[in-house]
């Protein structure tokens, strides 16, 4: 339904932002049987769950992906007792966290009423996604609803059709439940508006649930949601999966469609979007990329690649080669990450099936200066028309990437393609510096033995205080170079394991301002937040990273504790 409380109708964007929030709370009451008015939120608010739902439903929504595709298909377990029970934890992790832009309960509910009766009528489901909650990022359009992408001017934009992506995961079965939260241009690492406000962080309510696609993170962080629709220009899919203790995938550019998503700047080309799934399970990850891709989403969306999904293995007769960057040489991560990702290095070179090496981070502070120079090529002018345009104050992390950005620049035409030449250059610099990591050379010249996957932070702390997370360079860094990169849950940050003090010195102010804040808060400021690492592949290699990981998450068998 389209806003009608809209700055072109004369209104000011507080009254705006109040009707959406009342559109909002409307789906909210609507989901059966309500809840009561919750005042008592704690600040790890999972354990809600248990108070305020049934046993059934929590089985269901702490059920991955993988498990109720089996379920549903073979009737074990009907479509419309799955959405009810996942649109009745969304409703409470909204309460819980504010990461929802509208719920759907009653388009939701014909949707999987229909896919009951196609099962019992068929029986056979109506696709490899039949029946599967999936939760979407509110700028990704759907056909007859709001599409702000995050600005209040933009409230009233209505949807034509349902986003490309979206047709083809209704085709394999999928049901769309929820909307969820996004920040302000989009262009953050946390989840904050003038519309809706903060989302914060499940396991930790002072702690940021990430962003872009921070909505989505918080959601499916609480299990209001197994499988999630993100988008990733700059770490907006990684930061919320790591933030939350899920997996994330970023893909390389030009494998997943992209057409109905609204935001500024659409038909930039020298740093490309992408979208990708966040989810509770990497096979939930898996399971959304093969399906789009196996749909050969090129022939109707012709910027992208004809690559078929590679499922052969990539590892056959020798051992997955792994190298580790510890710090980018800008910003040192704080402790419990270095900890995290100690761990798992530790258990691969104990069970020594696979191989470790160490990769020296190369000029990652060029990265972000080149990159940070190509994200607002008109010097921020969309950003700040459409922040304008309704006299909305810019929240602090858009002020942050804009304004405060020294690397921003209003470029001319000869501007842009010397930005873009030194931008293909750093990427060429960094594919040599990988195949550097070769061990022999082949008959054609090819490079033998070389590293497979980086293995990474994904930030330089676990999930940041709010409107803290100002260094982007461990997920950009991937952007730039068209890496795909995959987020994984190893651990959380625990006041015992992590209350050692730690001398440090920072090199720069990046890196003063995040040691600065590990010594003001410390392990306590940061409990229960969930570690995540990630995982890098060469370009096009999306395949074999997540086969990477799956071998990786079986030598080494985390997460080591339990989120949940």
């Amino acid at each position: 339904m389209a806003a009608t409380v809209t700055t072109a109708s004369g209104a000011t964007w507080q009254e705006v932002a109040a009707d959406r929030q009342r559109h909002r709370d409307a789906t909210i009451a609507a989901i059966e049987p309500p809840f009561p008015n919750i005042t008592d939120i704690p600040l790890n608010t999972i354990p809600l769950a248990k108070k305020y739902l049934t046993p059934a439903e929590i089985k269901i929504t702490e059920s991955y992906v993988e498990d109720l595709v089996v379920q549903l298909a073979k009737g074990e377990i009907s479509s419309t007792t799955v959405i009810k029970a996942f649109l009745r934890r969304a409703a409470l992790a909204q309460k819980a966290t504010n990461c929802i832009t509208e719920l759907l309960p009653t388009r939701a509910l014909e949707r999987a009423a229909f896919l009951d009766t196609y099962l019992s009528e068929h029986k056979k489901p109506i696709g490899p996604l039949h029946g599967i909650p999936i939760s979407v990022k509110e700028h990704v359009g759907m056909k007859g609803l709001d599409l702000n992408a995050g600005f209040v001017a933009w409230v009233g934009t209505v949807a034509e059709e349902d986003a490309y992506i979206l047709q083809i995961l209704w085709k394999a079965g999928a049901v769309f439940y929820a909307r969820t939260t996004q920040p302000q241009s989009l262009m953050h690492l946390e989840t904050s508006s003038n519309l809706y406000g903060v989302t914060t962080n499940p396991f930790n309510s002072t702690l940021t649930c990430g962003g872009s696609s921070g909505g989505e993170g918080a959601l499916i962080g609480f299990r209001g949601s197994c499988l999630g629709i993100g988008t990733d220009i700059g770490g907006s899919i990684r930061s919320p999966a790591a933030n939350n203790g899920l997996y994330g995938m970023k893909p390389t550019s030009g494998r997943l469609p992209m057409g109905g998503l609204s935001a500024t700047m659409l038909g930039a080309e020298h740093i490309v979007p992408t979208v990708g799934p966040l989810s509770t399970s990497l096979k939930g990850c898996k399971l959304f990329m093969k399906t789009l891709i196996d749909n050969k989403p090129w022939s109707k969306e012709p910027s992208l690649l004809p690559f078929p999904w590679k499922s052969g293995d990539f590892f056959k007769g020798r051992k997955l080669k792994v190298a580790v960057l510890w710090d980018d040489g800008v910003v040192k991560p704080h402790p419990p990450v270095i900890r995290a990702l100690k761990q798992v290095v530790d258990k691969l070179k104990a069970n020594g099936n696979v191989e470790v090496v160490e990769w020296k981070p190369f000029q990652h502070d060029i990265a972000w200066e080149i990159i940070a120079s190509l994200y607002f090529c008109d010097g921020g002018g969309e950003e700040i028309a459409a922040t304008d345009a309704s006299s909305e104050p810019l929240r602090p992390l858009t002020r942050h990437i804009i304004h405060d950005n020294p690397h921003m620049e209003h470029h001319t035409i000869a501007s842009m393609w010397a930005a873009t030449k030194r931008r293909d250059k750093y990427r060429k610099d960094y594919n040599a510096v990988w195949n550097e990591t070769a061990t022999s050379v082949g008959s054609n010249g090819e490079f033998e033995g070389t590293v497979d996957v980086i293995l990474s932070p994904a930030g330089p702390s676990a999930a940041p205080k709010i409107d803290t997370a100002k260094w982007w360079g461990y997920t950009s860094q991937w952007n730039l170079l068209d890496y795909p990169a995959l987020i994984f849950p190893v651990d959380k940050v625990d006041v015992e394991k992590d209350a050692e003090k730690v001398k440090y010195e920072p090199r720069n102010e990046k890196d003063r301002y995040n040691w600065d804040l590990w010594e003001k808060f410390g392990a306590e400021g940061y409990k229960d937040a969930p570690i995540s690492l990630q995982f890098v592949g060469r370009r096009y290699e999306d395949e074999k990273v997540i086969q990477a990981l799956e071998i990786v998450k079986e030598e080494v068998g985390f997460p080591f504790v339990d989120y949940i």
